[in-house]
């Protein structure tokens, strides 16, 4: 039964034997498996670990202060196991930190059969809900360890009390070899007083801006607070070196790096803060979250959550963006479609066949919009960079918005004001003009039927490149510019021939070829994107009847 999103499943059942603790450390003996229903994917729930002294400090002394505790726990987890496997620890008064460390097994597969590969995080006595309080953290699998204290926490996890109650440590075993997993985690509590609060350095949701304008910035950047390699400093830095106006925050399932951004944020620069959505049948882009915001990725396509997450963005003002739709990578291709989305990402990093295809995808859902009159998805491009070499700003946005600001910026993308840019050297306008009337990039043109429409695109630092122009018919005109990368492409159509039209800048094809298509608009052969915009749509008026 499902409300709102909020689903419950049967859960797997694994072997009672299967789950040991160690007796040497714990006492506890063999332990068995307990099944709950969880909100959301399947899940598993295992007995608890209790310490020295109970979550409601009915029994065993005090623990003196600096003392540590230690628990672990191994376990074997078949193939086919549930999406999260859930470790709750029962947490007594008085521990000031938590740490947690974990490992398991890798055997060696046959060629072409996924290996073992398990991430975690924890929530906290608040609970494990469907879009719950009690998250506290999520490293994935780029960490074997993490900390919590009241003062400071492991990148990715949330630094604050370390309350009584019971504790989830959760397992994602998106991987499971045919011999299954053997795993092991180790629970460390360390007793004492809580130590100061940690303080939140949120960042500023305005820059000084150039009032309405055309602002670029990159809207997938990964820092050590999820899976990336560079620290939120040298982030900031690569976007100020790409020339950006603003740039997104958008780690892997977690708010975490929310809280440091203020100190990287100026006025020439404008942090907004958003999270990688990373679930079992795609990633998705939350976008222009309130800082300190989570949204939650434990769900497929069929528990039919989706579209509750996707309205609690948009409550807060954030914007729901498809990631790399057609990355190779498990679990990344994209199943919820489109119906709640606001954009969609058609190019990420340096340009690839992924990228190709997904900008088919997109100009086929336009023509599907301009045949049923339903709204329309504006297309995105972003760099995903992790580490070196990946290049901040490979591609970005470039959004014509009122002011450097989170809402202003957000606005502008929701409104299809945007196109896409490989660089900041790219620039380019892109427009059309008929009966007396002009529109630009994600707006109408409302012309009678027959009357000449001209198309114009101004572009500059594309050496050599060629300009394609594209309608629901397909490729309708194409010309190159010379060495110097700067040149105006201008062609003529009626509202009665093209319902939309965008532009597209290729870089010359390996061979310094330009590319070709043929008559009927099919691209045979390009060579890289340059530039991508979102298209001018053009709308037939009825002529009076004299």
């Amino acid at each position: 039964m499902c409300l709102d999103g909020h689903c419950e499943h049967d859960v797997d059942v694994l072997d009672p034997e299967a789950l040991t603790v160690d007796e040497a450390s714990s006492g506890l003996g063999r332990r068995r498996f307990m099944t709950v229903g969880v909100a959301g994917a399947a899940a598993l729930t295992l007995t608890p670990v209790s310490f020295a002294q109970a979550a409601d400090g009915s029994t065993g002394g005090k623990p003196a202060a600096g003392s540590d505790e230690t628990r672990v726990i191994s376990g074997f987890l078949e193939t086919g196991v549930a999406d999260f496997v859930y470790l709750p620890v029962q947490i007594p008064h008085g521990v000031q930190k938590i740490a947690v460390s974990y490992s398991y097994d890798k055997p060696a597969v046959p060629s072409g059969t996924p290996g073992n590969s398990c991430d975690i995080g924890v929530f906290d006595e608040r609970g494990i809900a469907l879009g719950g309080r009690g998250f506290r953290g999520w490293s994935g699998g780029f960490r074997t360890s993490f900390e919590i204290s009241n003062s400071e926490a492991t990148p990715g996890y949330l630094p604050g009390p370390v309350n009584a109650g019971t504790w989830n440590i959760v397992l994602g075993p998106y991987q499971v070899a045919p011999q299954g997993m053997h795993y092991q985690v180790q629970i460390t509590l360390t007793y004492g007083e809580p130590g100061p609060a940690f303080v939140k350095k949120y960042p500023p949701q305005r820059a000084k801006g150039r009032g309405r304008d055309w602002y670029r910035g990159d809207c997938h950047l990964h820092t050590v607070y999820s899976d990336g390699k560079r620290l939120p400093a040298e982030v900031a830095a690569g976007a100020r070196a790409a020339g950006l106006d603003f740039m997104v925050s958008t780690d892997h399932n977690t708010s975490a790096s929310h809280a440091v951004w203020g100190e990287y944020a100026g006025q020439d620069l404008l942090i907004m803060t958003g999270e990688e959505v990373t679930t079992r049948n795609g990633h998705w882009l939350a976008l222009g979250l309130p800082a300190g915001e989570w949204i939650d990725w434990r769900y497929r396509s069929r528990d039919d959550a989706f579209a509750r997450f996707s309205r609690q963005v948009r409550r807060s003002g954030g914007l729901v963006v498809p990631a790399h739709m057609y990355c190779a990578y498990v679990a990344c291709q994209w199943k919820f479609g489109f119906e709640d989305a606001d954009a969609t990402e058609v190019w990420t990093g340096p340009w690839t066949y992924d990228d190709e295809h997904a900008v088919s995808t997109w100009d086929q859902k336009l023509g599907e919009a301009v045949r049923t009159g339903e709204r329309w998805l504006p297309a995105m491009g972003n760099s995903d960079a992790h580490s070196d070499p990946q290049v901040i700003g490979l591609p970005h946005n470039v959004v014509y918005a009122d002011d450097l600001a989170t809402d202003s910026i957000t606005d502008g993308i929701r409104a299809g004001r945007s196109w896409i840019a490989e660089s900041s050297a790219v620039k380019l306008t892109f427009s059309a003009t008929g009966n007396g009337k002009h529109a630009g990039i994600g707006e109408k043109l409302r012309v009678p039927a027959e009357a000449p429409v001209d198309v114009r695109l101004d572009v500059e630092g594309v050496p050599h490149g060629t300009v394609r122009f594209i309608t629901d018919e397909g490729q309708m005109h194409q010309e190159s510019v010379d060495a110097s990368g700067s040149g105006t492409v201008v062609w003529r159509t009626t509202a009665s021939l093209a319902a939309y039209v965008r532009a597209e800048v290729r870089h010359p094809m390996a061979d310094g070829s330009p590319g070709q298509g043929n008559t009927m608009g099919d691209a045979l052969l390009f060579g890289p994107m340059a530039a991508l915009t979102n298209p001018v749509f053009l709308e037939a008026t009825s002529t009076p009847r004299s």
